[in-house]
């Protein structure tokens, strides 16, 4: 009897972007369990059977999951982008750990995925090119004073930086705040890149010094990208990008 729960990514959007080892994941599931918005994106077949469910309920989703497993499933759990990253994996890894003998015979797996700010680099050029940092600004599961202490560390060792979940209406003020702390401390000139559903039909990609960058140019479906001292613009062929050089100038 099958038990296992697979953990995947459906990348930032475009079919296309979902990885072989994913699509294969999905086509031997019995269960598929996820945010709606996610289950939406995969196709219905007989034996199959979509488990949605809303937004901050990642534990009673894991949850869900694991129990579709242990009864005998073959479950995949969906995420956007990687699963590991801001995400589900490490959502059932903390389930698992809660109460381990509870699904003591099921196997969990994780597959890699395309994230949003991977995308989001390629659509640009290469900010990422050297080292960089990755922020979640959200504060609905740590406080606004560990996000500040870690932008002001991330601006100081000049890394570039990639943030999920900018600005939301329930968290209009977070972005705003992360400007004003890097024009505190980063030179006006420093590039920023506003990246919003990239690999859709809506995709928009906007650079922008940050003198000029406004906190309403970004919402939940933007990833922001920030360059570092070293991040330059490259024209080419009518078109221009962004890019971090390997080598850093000190």
């Amino acid at each position: 009897m099958t038990r296992c729960v697979t953990i995947i990514g459906l990348g930032p959007g475009d079919d296309q972007q979902i990885t072989p080892a994913a699509s294969q994941a999905l086509a031997s599931a019995t269960d598929v369990v996820g945010y709606i918005t996610y289950v939406g994106r995969v196709a219905p077949r007989p034996g199959l059977t979509l488990h949605a469910s809303d937004n901050r309920v990642e534990a009673e989703r894991a949850c869900q999951a694991l129990d579709l497993a242990a009864a005998g499933g073959n479950v995949v759990i969906v995420s956007s982008g990687d699963p590991g990253v801001f995400a589900m994996a490490a959502a059932v890894l903390e389930v698992l750990e809660a109460d381990p003998e509870r699904w003591v015979d099921v196997d969990v797996s994780v597959l890699p995925g395309i994230t949003a700010m991977l995308a989001a680099a390629a659509r640009a050029g290469a900010p990422l090119g050297h080292d960089f940092c990755v922020i979640n600004l959200s504060d609905n599961l740590k406080p606004w004073a560990v996000i500040e202490k870690r932008l002001k560390l991330a601006a100081e060792a000049d890394f570039a930086m990639a943030f999920y979940n900018p600005r939301s209406k329930a968290r209009p003020k977070g972005f705003e705040k992360t400007l004003q702390i890097l024009n505190r401390s980063c030179g006006d000139n420093r590039l920023v890149i506003f990246a919003r559903a990239v690999f859709t039909k809506q995709e928009q990609i906007k650079v922008v010094p940050l003198s000029a960058a406004t906190a309403d140019m970004a919402d939940m479906h933007t990833v922001v990208l920030v360059g570092s001292s070293q991040t330059r613009l490259l024209s080419h062929k009518n078109r221009t990008f962004v890019y971090t050089p390997r080598a850093y100038e000190d």
